[in-house]
């Protein structure tokens, strides 16, 4: 493959140019991107100077995302949408991190057998004991701390123990920002993690359940994949066992892609059409997702897209595998993840007990841009199929 590159500094930005046969490629280096998207929703005249500065940062250090979490919290909290309006009353949360000082030179995260810092939390019923623990997988360029956070509370105040932990290189957890250089590398990461189920008197006896949002299905799948015993079902909410076609570059460019993949895996240069205008249904909602200002909302990296891809044909081929209790959530009218291919999967799966729900006119996000009445029949949903499923004892090896 003929490839040449071409640095370039300009008006403040630096990258370099692509030049494959006749075709020239730009990729950017600098942060201006994520900032001038979210600047796009959310009303600049009314952000202070410091928080400008916050919002510019560039993303791609974990430091500045954990300053922008810190810094638009309490707005995020509040804005208008039915998950962020369900009261922290009855319920226990807790973060394992530990701010020592503004600079963020000094935290008490979880450092995994990788060394990365993981940031995670924990929701529980504060007035009766959890009938069942939910461990969460959230979806590609997401975060806990934004709309998963008013999930959380619908769930533990159901009487479930919930516990999320941002994957490395998204939200708060160390890494390249929407970096996965390794899907099996992330899925190992994941068991290592919510392993730690087993060591806590409180949860390692309840019913444990997976619970996955679109690349967090994906997730979810590989997880029990490799546990076949140690979960007692999983929850799979537009599961990405397939990229829609809508959403994958054509044969030539992804073949293109797949070749620079191999020389520059951190590149930000796969086309990408806005996610929020193919994944809201409830246009009142699409505006929020500008307050979630350390999601990765720049073009995916090259050796990410590669990597999700690959898993993606993994897991189409790997169904009849799959043999835990299923209940699959997925919006008929979904463009980002194929819908036909959760179909396949509850056919296809080997599980004795599964349950697919497929919603008339719902779009990729079910749980967070959905009208109300949709987002309430789904969580409705949920919780009664986990508290049907929350009487089964904990049983079969643990992990190591």
């Amino acid at each position: 493959m003929a490839l040449k590159v071409a640095n370039f500094t300009r008006r403040g930005e630096r990258g370099f140019h692509l030049v494959h046969d006749f075709r020239v490629i730009r990729v950017l280096l600098t942060p201006r991107g994520i900032a001038a998207k979210a600047n796009k929703m959310l009303k600049v005249e009314e952000l202070t100077p410091e928080l400008q500065e916050t919002l510019n940062a560039n993303m791609d250090d974990v430091k500045a995302r954990r300053r922008a979490r810190e810094a638009f919290k309490d707005v995020q909290l509040n804005i208008d949408h039915l998950l962020f309006k369900t009261s922290y009353d009855g319920l226990k949360a807790k973060e394992v991190i530990q701010l020592i000082d503004p600079t963020f030179k000094a935290t008490s995260y979880d450092v995994n057998s990788r060394g990365l810092e993981i940031f995670s939390k924990t929701w529980l019923p504060e007035k009766q004991a959890p009938k069942a623990v939910i461990c969460f997988c959230h979806g590609y360029g997401d975060t806990i701390t934004f709309f998963f956070e008013g999930i959380a509370r619908k769930l533990a105040s159901s009487g479930f123990a919930v516990l999320a932990m941002d994957f490395p290189g998204f939200g708060l957890s160390e890494g390249l920002h929407g970096f996965i250089p390794s899907f099996k590398r992330l899925v190992d990461d994941v068991i290592e993690h919510y392993s730690k189920i087993k060591e806590n008197p409180e949860l390692r006896d309840l019913p444990r359940f997976l619970m996955g949002e679109s690349m967090g299905g994906a997730v979810a799948l590989k997880v029990h994949l490799k546990q076949p015993e140690f979960w007692n079902g999983a929850i799979l909410v537009a599961p990405m066992c397939k990229i829609a076609d809508d959403v994958v570059p054509p044969w030539a460019v992804k073949q293109f892609l797949i070749g620079v993949a191999k020389v520059l895996p951190k590149s930000k240069l796969v086309p990408q059409k806005d996610l929020a205008d193919m994944a809201f249904r409830d246009p009142k909602k699409k505006p929020l997702t500008s307050y979630n200002v350390i999601a990765y909302k720049d073009r995916p990296r090259l050796g990410t897209a590669l990597e999700l891809l690959n898993t993606t044909q993994e897991i189409e081929s790997q169904l009849e595998k799959v043999s835990l209790p299923l209940l699959i959530l997925h919006g008929k009218a979904d463009i980002v993840t194929d819908p036909s291919v959760s179909k396949t999967l509850y056919e296809k799966a080997k599980s004795k007990d599964k349950k697919l729900n497929l919603y008339d006119d719902g779009y990729h996000a079910l749980l967070e841009g959905e009208p109300d009445d949709m987002i309430l029949r789904v969580f409705d949903d949920i919780v009664s199929w986990v508290n049907e499923h929350s009487s089964t004892k904990v049983s079969g090896p643990k992990p190591d």
